[in-house]
């Protein structure tokens, strides 16, 4: 399967829309900080560059949408067929996918956490204050980040894998995001700590009043998801036809 990992890598190279992702969540991570400390929000409290470092995790939708079009953008360009041709086992071509596309994901979540931190000690600097780097919770909320992004980017591919259309698939994930996850969890209460946007919200720990799920008890959620749409995503694909 190296090969078919290699390939996927090549193709995030050498297209525009991977970098123009990465570019516009950069450009997010910097007007959230900016916004936040900009704002009035006193930069002597210890949850200040906190909060603010909580935007690399919070950039996550655009490594879901990566990962989206790793399948259903090839059924969009209508270049899926000759990636099957290329390798008959489908199963492999998802897998690979899965793969390279979590690792992308992992490094967006590295360099937008990069630039949230640079972001961050500039703002502080600025207003007459410092970013502590032995803040031991500034590095958990940093880690968070940074598996949320890769969670998102494998979840991404899954659901791509079984949406297909492209557009579909981007409304479903904005769909839930912005209405249906907030809806289910209003109906199940505490529980709705186990949605995936909110432990994402754990895992970063932009949600610090969680009853049920500690941090890494989050992180276990969202690669369980992840590893659910992955197996529904192989299967599928092995049983479906290409167009």
């Amino acid at each position: 399967m190296g090969t078919e990992i290699a390939t996927e890598f090549f193709k995030l190279r050498t297209t525009r829309s991977p970098w123009l992702l990465l570019i516009a969540a950069q450009l997010v991570v910097v007007a959230g900080v900016g916004g936040l400390i900009a704002s009035g929000t006193d930069v002597q409290l210890a949850s200040t560059p906190i909060d603010a470092v909580r935007h690399a995790g919070l950039v996550s939708l655009f490594t879901l949408i990566l990962g989206i079009m790793a399948v259903a953008g090839e059924y969009r360009h209508k270049t899926i067929t000759d990636t099957f041709l290329g390798t008959p086992r489908r199963s492999q071509v998802i897998l690979a996918k899965l793969v390279s596309y979590t690792v992308v994901g992992i490094v967006f979540g590295l360099i937008s956490a990069t630039t949230a931190l640079i972001a961050t000690a500039i703002w502080l600097t600025a207003s007459g204050a410092s970013l502590d780097f032995a803040n031991g919770q500034l590095w958990r909320t940093v880690i968070g980040g940074i598996v949320w992004n890769g969670t998102f980017a494998a979840i991404g591919v899954g659901l791509g894998a079984l949406v297909r259309n492209f557009a579909g698939a981007i409304a479903v994930a904005l769909g839930w995001a912005a209405l249906v996850e907030g809806i289910i969890g209003q109906l199940i209460g505490r529980f709705s700590e186990w949605l995936p946007i909110a432990s994402g919200t754990i895992l970063d720990g932009i949600r610090s009043n969680s009853t049920v799920l500690p941090q890494w008890g989050a992180g276990l959620v969202l690669v369980g998801y992840a590893a659910l749409f992955a197996i529904l995503a192989v299967w599928l694909t092995q049983r479906r036809d290409v167009t």
